[in-house]
Order: structure tokens, then C-alpha cells, then sequence
């Protein structure tokens, strides 16, 4: 959840692309991101993998106005209309890019080479049929921002009633990480984005971080088996709410033009 999912970066900086609010030389390297490479295969009018900048060309050719994320996982699709088989692909992955305009889609399949510290991080986009369908639980910007308040409340109250672990070095990385990377905040989604996506997202993450800072710092106080179970009640629905409110903040843009 703390990390950008690469459907997110393809989707925000592909927008800015077919907008011409950018270049493909600013577009392509924002999407690969500290990845060694990416290719894409399944294009249709091309025989094997391509780059970035000739599949967002060919996309947008064969008539994609936007790109839509999805992030599911078991039990709930959320980005996604089908067909099964893509359903599956990225529910393997657990995120995809759904085009608008063409019904085309996106999954990622990631391989890595090499030893810790020094990996070789290539992607290959899988471009397959997608069905022409509303995706499946996108709230709007305005309801995600309303869930993510009231998910971080309800969460924090919870989990410091179980006394769940807020600090150590897991929690203090975690934390570090985090402020990095608000730093930096505006880079988080490409120009063309309205303000209020940022700040979905940016909110996004830290709910995010708060589960995860709960997660890795293993049971903290929380020692009975009912409360452990109680930290995981908790949650869950935080979780689920967070990767809504992403999914929201990356397809503002094609639900703006929509409009």
C-alpha cells in the first residue's frame, strides 16, 4: 500500500501522454521509475514486445482516450469489468491498467535478476481484451475522502485500544519512508490531475502506512488470540478502504473528462 503501484504510474503519466501534456521523453521514464525496463506484448498490430513510447502511440491510435487502475484482490475486483480471463491476470498481480476509449487492458508481470542490494527489475505489460463495462467499486474523489477520515479514526482508536507496537526501528523506517516520499509529494500523480487527487492520494498513503506499521511490528500488545483477531477486524476494512480511495485518485482524470 506505501508503494506507488506501477498500474498507477502508467495510468497517471499514460493520461498526461494522450492529453499532449507531455512527452513520450517525460511520460516513459516516470512510468519505469527506478525499474530497469519495461516492454509491452499484445499490441494489436505487433508481432512481439515493443517499447513504452510505441504502445502508448499504437493505444492511442487504435482509439484509447484514458487509462483507469484497478487494484484487487481476493473477494473483491476493484477496478475491474471482465472478462474472467483478464479478471484473473490481474488479480494474480493484484493491479492492472483498464483503457478507456478501446476495450484493451494492461497487467503487469514483474521479474527480477540479481543479488539484494543490486536487483534487475524488468517489467513486461501484458496487453489483452478487456470488457466495456463500468469498473467494478470506484468511489468518487469526494467519497473516498470521506471513507479515508473516518477509516483512520475508527482504526486508530482500535488499535490503540489493543495497544498495538507504534514505534521501533520497523515502525521508524516505515515512517522515514514515508516522509521521503512526501517530499517529493507532488510527483505523485502526472500533470493534468486536479489538486484534490493529490490530496486523496497522498491521504491514501498514510492510512496505508498506518497498516502496515501495524502489520510489521508483529502483535505489540495485542496478545490474546482475540485480539490479535481484533487488530485483524480492524484492519481489513482500513485496507480495503485505502485502496479504494487510490483507485479513486488515479482515474480522476478520465472520470474529469468524462464529465
Amino acid at each position: 500500500m506505501l508503494s506507488e503501484p506501477r498500474s498507477g504510474r502508467l495510468a497517471a503519466w499514460g493520461n498526461a501522454f494522450l492529453a499532449g501534456l507531455v512527452s513520450p521523453d517525460d511520460a516513459v521514464p516516470a512510468i519505469v521509475g527506478e525499474d530497469a525496463v519495461h516492454r509491452v506484448e499484445g499490441v494489436p498490430g505487433e508481432p512481439g514486445s515493443v517499447g513504452l513510447t510505441l504502445a502508448l502511440g499504437r493505444l492511442r491510435g487504435l482509439g484509447v482516450t484514458g487509462f483507469r487502475v484497478a487494484l484487487p484482490v481476493p473477494g473483491h475486483p476493484l477496478g475491474l469489468s471482465g472478462p474472467p480471463a483478464f479478471n484473473a491476470r490481474a488479480l494474480e498481480a493484484e493491479e492492472a491498467v483498464v483503457a478507456s476509449g478501446a476495450p484493451y487492458g494492461l497487467v503487469p508481470e514483474v521479474s527480477e535478476a540479481g543479488p539484494a542490494g543490486d536487483l534487475h527489475v524488468g517489467v513486461v505489460w501484458r496487453c489483452l481484451p478487456v470488457r466495456e463495462a463500468p469498473p467494478a467499486d470506484v468511489p468518487s474523489l469526494g467519497e473516498a475522502e470521506r471513507e479515508l477520515a473516518e477509516a483512520l479514526r475508527d482504526a486508530t482508536a482500535v488499535l490503540s485500544r489493543l495497544d498495538v507496537a507504534g514505534s521501533g526501528p520497523v515502525a521508524e523506517a516505515a515512517v522515514d519512508a514515508y516522509r521521503a516520499r512526501a517530499e517529493r509529494g507532488r510527483e505523485l500523480l502526472a500533470p493534468g490531475y486536479p489538486p484534490r487527487a493529490v490530496r486523496v492520494l497522498e491521504l491514501a498513503q498514510r492510512v496505508g502506512l498506518l497498516v502496515s506499521v501495524a502489520r510489521a511490528n508483529g502483535h505489540g500488545g495485542a496478545v490474546s488470540a482475540s485480539e490479535i483477531a481484533a487488530r485483524g477486524e480492524a484492519l481489513r476494512p482500513v485496507e480495503r478502504v485505502a485502496r479504494r480511495a487510490q483507485v479513486a485518485a488515479y482515474n480522476a482524470y478520465v472520470e474529469e473528462r468524462g464529465r
